[in-house]
């Protein structure tokens, strides 16, 4: 006799909505959207940004979801693209993400850990005022090719073709000067961070 109670899988879940379920999508975002939000809170501190970023990384998910091959979990997938969308966020604010760098393999341990320490403290709090500081002075000190390069795709969010057409040269010369701006002001902050 077949149980009716019993949970589908994450891949049973995934089968269903890669053939157009989309109600099978609202169960994953029901069974993962506190963990996700405590992925992302490691990132950003405002509640309500968390909860727009959480949202978005689950939009990204359901785009990508007819492309996953189940090389890994589903949850291991889904962090990644939350730990991405988080860093994304920050970036297009200018803001760095905080000293809390976090790896692939710990996604096993947030999946049962729904709790994570809040790490807002007044030292931070500096340090963050003093990073916008120092990121937006440096990208005052660029180069303006660069600049405009780094400008269009972490603060207009355009494609790499986009950006090479609006500034007519080749997508590799694009490619070049966005690494250059991003060494540059990765340089400034560790500068900085050497001093402290």
């Amino acid at each position: 006799m077949k149980e009716h109670n019993s949970e589908p899988t994450d891949h049973q879940l995934v089968l269903r909505v890669q053939k157009g379920d989309k109600r099978a999508f609202d169960l994953l975002v029901l069974k993962y959207q506190y963990k996700l939000q405590a992925i992302v809170g490691r990132f950003i501190r405002d509640t309500d940004e968390v909860a727009d970023v959480t949202q978005e990384a689950f939009i990204k998910a359901y785009k990508a979801l007819p492309k996953f091959r189940g090389d890994s979990q589903f949850f291991t997938w889904l962090y990644r693209i939350a730990i991405n969308t988080a860093k994304n966020y920050l970036v297009s604010k200018s803001r760095r993400p905080a000293n809390t760098d976090i790896d692939v393999e710990d996604a096993q341990q947030f999946s049962n850990n729904d709790k994570l320490i809040d790490e807002a403290t007044p030292e931070n709090t500096i340090m963050t005022e003093e990073l916008a500081t120092i990121i937006k002075n440096g990208l005052s000190a660029l180069p303006e090719d660069l600049r405009t390069a780094l400008t269009l795709r972490e603060f207009e969010g355009m494609s790499y073709e986009d950006i090479a057409a609006v500034m007519d040269c080749p997508v590799g010369t694009v490619r070049s000067r966005i690494f250059r701006a991003r060494e540059f002001l990765d340089e400034r902050v560790l500068a900085v961070d050497n001093k402290n």
